[in-house]
């Protein structure tokens, strides 16, 4: 028998709680559910009044793994949707609001992803992602090396930056910005990658080119373009262990010299929570975003 949780009032039927979603460490969908609820107090407002695709993996990563962009079937009519502008036409989303919200999507065991403006203003961009891609040999220690060279470069600009973990074997920066169409700031992501692999051609490329990936970074800039979402800040992965998209410190990032240094799980976030609070809050003040240059 399925049982019934009331959320903030909200009736909801959790199910399969005992079913291992993670069988190299035995991370089940209980555990999932309790992760998103000890976490939902720094997780939601990076959420709140952004269209929300899901990368839903219900039978674990090694079973099926999809996205799904359209509010899916069932949703309860008190989730909160809005129409969101495509090129092939609008189309309704799942906005991700409040506690119970956020509890009835991790029920259906999915990986959150936002775009990088909020649905008010999807003409208008909020926030800058580089995503740091190392491919084989090169891992996240690499990544840590080009994230300090483009930290100082967009400082350079007046625009502060905070990583975080992409949760799988990259790095991604992020930023505040205002004032700028998506389009804008894909292109200065564009120029800041192109630069990047100028100033350091043995380690970053700012192309997708597979023959050019082994041994360097690549620093993805086009996720910034209207259309694409990013991996949102501590969401659960869908990978063999339970690994986080976490944010990390730039102390952390200074002195990574080995990959598992920043590898973090579900179990590791509360004392990580405890220790710093939520390291992306800047992001979330509007007073304190930047204008390209």
């Amino acid at each position: 028998m399925t049982p019934i949780t009331e959320v903030e009032g909200r009736r909801l039927a959790l199910s399969n709680l005992e079913k291992v979603l993670y069988p190299a460490t035995g991370f089940t969908k209980g555990e999932l559910l309790h992760y998103y609820a000890t976490t939902a107090e720094v997780l939601l407002p990076h959420l709140r009044d952004r269209p929300v695709s899901f990368l839903r993996y219900p039978d674990g990563p090694d079973g099926q793994v999809f996205f799904a962009k359209n509010v899916p079937p069932g949703t309860p009519d008190w989730v909160t949707t809005a129409e969101v502008p495509r090129s092939e036409g609008p189309a309704r989303m799942v906005l991700v609001q409040d506690l119970a919200s956020l509890m009835w999507a991790a029920n259906l065991v999915t990986e959150f992803h936002t775009h990088q403006w909020p649905i008010g203003t999807p003409d208008e961009a909020d926030r800058l992602v580089l995503d740091l891609d190392p491919g084989p040999p090169a891992t996240i220690v690499e990544c840590c090396e080009v994230a300090l060279w483009l930290r100082e470069r967009l400082a350079a600009d007046g625009i502060p930056a905070y990583p975080k973990t992409a949760g799988s074997k990259g790095l991604h920066l992020l930023a505040a910005v205002r004032g700028a169409p998506p389009d804008q700031v894909s292109e200065y992501a564009k120029q800041l990658a192109v630069e990047a692999e100028r100033a350091m051609p043995r380690l970053a490329l700012h192309r997708m080119t597979r023959n050019l990936r082994p041994g360097k970074v690549f620093v993805d800039w086009s996720q910034n373009a209207a259309r694409k979402t990013t991996a949102t800040p501590y969401t659960l992965r869908a990978r063999e262990r339970p690994l986080v998209s976490a944010p990390v410190t730039w102390s952390e990032v200074e002195a990574c010299g080995a990959p598992g240094q920043l590898a973090f799980e579900a179990g590791d976030m509360g004392g990580r929570l405890q220790d710093y609070g939520d390291l992306l809050a800047p992001l979330l003040d509007g007073e304190r975003a930047s204008r390209l240059p």
